[in-house]
């Protein structure tokens, strides 16, 4: 039987980063459990690879408090392992004067975050993203950056394994709680002291397994993309996004340049079938009948919900992603967008004693086991300064206590 004093269910950024934490402040014999055969598979290797500024996220909220501190930790990683890193900046831009507003207060929270963002008109965003377009004005971050998400996970992972205090097993599903302080694994059983659940899109399933989160559900949301084509991806510098729906946690379609100079146009909110459901009839399973269940309840009860399933399936269409993505730009036309293999998965948690989507992050502590929940963006970017705050506010004394 294996024994770990911690055991960590899930190696994406959030598992890696907090193991590297915990070995700061001493701890040992640490065990990362990976379901899959290498790291990097599913969202912390799939997303858009942007260090994000704090600019959306309200004041005292986990993603206010984390955003920034997490995006120059992770700065300061790449820079000290010399992994790809480029301080491309991003521009919100306006799409008529009813977004002015919006984009006003977006300043205001960026700058109440500690954000380096400034307000400029259509001559200065000329300058500096001569594809872009705006009504009147747009807002600029200084501290957006773009990196290479699988670079850093693998470099997490060297890291680790140098110390002597963690393994990593690839290739190990948990299935459930064997018994108190056992988990039964797809390789047996494993005794734990302490247990974290950083399993992403199944966080919710395994907090259930301890008897936790019953009124927390995920419910998958599908990001496809396209690709600018090599003529027009010259003229995008860094990063345009439009002005969100605040009411929303999705971003709307925009256009990102990555650290190997694709410029990626997307990803839509489509609500999928599954939690792993990457391609139109791709691993559904018996759970999907249920999802399907619960995105009609939602339609019916959440009007934030309704809005997104309302609008965003249409984008499977060509001529609506390409109507959404030319109202960012000056000049587009269909044939600059080509195909993209680029696709991910963002489970998004919802309460369902609320019928409500969950707009933050949410940690969730009993006994001998910890719980992350909802970690989507801006958490790749967070993820060092959430690793912090988890290590200082839920595990400076033991998670048994």
């Amino acid at each position: 039987m294996e024994h770990a004093e911690i055991l960590i269910c899930g190696g994406g950024i959030i598992g890696l980063t907090l193991a590297r934490e915990l070995v700061s402040r001493g701890a040992d014999n640490i065990l990362i459990l990976e379901k899959e055969e290498e790291i990097g598979r599913h969202a912390s290797g799939r997303n858009s690879g942007v260090l994000h500024a704090g600019i959306y996220y309200p004041a005292g909220s986990l993603k206010a408090r984390l955003c920034l501190r997490g995006n120059r930790l992770m700065k300061a990683y790449c820079l000290s392992r010399g992994l790809p890193l480029q301080e491309t900046g991003k521009v919100v831009v306006a799409r008529h004067e009813g977004e002015l507003p919006v984009l006003h207060k977006l300043h205001a929270t960026a700058s109440g975050n500690g954000a380096t963002v400034e307000l400029i008109d259509e001559r200065q965003l000329d300058a500096c993203e001569p594809l872009a377009r705006t009504h009147q004005m747009a807002l600029r971050s200084a501290d957006t950056a773009i990196v290479d998400p699988k670079a850093i996970l693998r470099c997490l992972v060297h890291d680790l394994l140098e110390t002597g205090r963690v393994r990593l097993l690839t290739g190990t599903a948990f299935i459930g709680l064997k018994q108190t302080r056992t988990a039964e694994t797809s390789r047996g059983p494993v005794r734990f002291r302490s247990f974290i659940n950083a399993a992403g899109a199944y966080s919710d399933t395994i907090a259930h397994c301890f008897g936790l989160a019953r009124q927390f559900r995920l419910i998958p949301f599908k990001g496809t993309y396209r690709e600018l084509r090599s003529g027009k991806a010259s003229l995008v510098k860094g990063n345009i996004y439009p002005v969100p729906d605040l009411r929303n946690p999705f971003l709307g379609v925009h256009f990102t340049r990555s650290i190997h100079d694709h410029v990626y146009v997307g990803p839509t909110a489509i609500p999928a079938f599954g939690r792993e459901n990457y391609r139109l009839l791709e691993k559904l399973t018996g759970e999907s009948l249920r999802i399907l269940f619960d995105d009609a309840r939602l339609f019916f009860l959440n009007q934030q919900f309704r809005t997104v399933a309302l609008t965003e399936p249409r984008k499977y269409l060509a001529r609506y992603f390409f109507e959404d993505a030319k109202s960012l730009v000056k000049a587009l036309s269909p044939d600059d967008l080509g195909p993209c293999e680029k696709v991910g998965i963002r489970p998004q948690l919802v309460d369902w004693e609320k019928k409500e989507l969950v707009m933050d992050f949410l940690v969730l502590k009993e006994q001998e086991s910890l719980h992350i929940l909802n970690a989507i963006s801006p958490a790749f970017t967070s993820s060092m300064a959430f690793a912090e705050y988890v290590a200082s506010e839920y595990l400076g004394t033991p998670l048994s206590s």
